[in-house]
């Protein structure tokens, strides 16, 4: 699916859940709320977003622990779960959350390199610990815009996925 088709699927899909969703981004940098917010009328259901590209931003706006930046490390399942929740813990109004962390290069390690964690919180009510889920990707393209263009449609792939198993 392209990033546009599966962003107008987005968009249909809070409207008619009537969710409200929140981001928090590190290699995108941006890029999946800016595309959402292309959406004429996506204001009734995007609450805003965070870009957090580096640990000490992670640590102060998210209140990532220092020794999870440190180890496992900031391209991690675990960040992403801290991301989500976190920014869904500042986010009173939303419902979801989305997140995305990952080395889309250059000079990524080559254990990481093009590897992306995403993660979906949910609210489970007012003031309940979001259930989070998260998974990771690995890039197949090769350029770093071409990556980040890749990981933001799989973030938005997976938050289609959750907002349409809910009722």
């Amino acid at each position: 699916m392209t990033l546009g088709t599966i962003t107008r699927k987005v968009a249909d899909l809070l409207r008619q859940r009537q969710r409200k969703i929140v981001f928090a981004e590190s290699c995108t940098g941006g890029l999946v709320s800016a595309t959402l917010a292309r959406i004429p009328g996506i204001s009734a259901w995007h609450c805003g977003s965070l870009v957090t590209y580096r640990n000490a931003t992670k640590e102060a706006y998210l209140g990532i622990p220092s020794h999870v930046l440190e180890n496992p490390g900031a391209v991690s399942e675990e960040v992403a779960r801290w991301m989500a929740e976190g920014v869904l813990q500042k986010t009173p109004e939303a419902d979801l959350s989305a997140a995305v962390t990952g080395h889309l290069g250059p000079g990524a390690p080559a254990a990481l390199d093009g590897v992306a964690y995403l993660a979906v919180g949910i609210r489970a009510g007012a003031n309940g610990t979001p259930e989070l889920r998260v998974r990771q990707y690995v890039c197949r393209s090769l350029s770093r815009v071409a990556r980040q263009r890749e990981v933001a449609t799989q973030v938005l792939e997976f938050l289609a996925e959750e907002l349409a198993a809910l009722t």
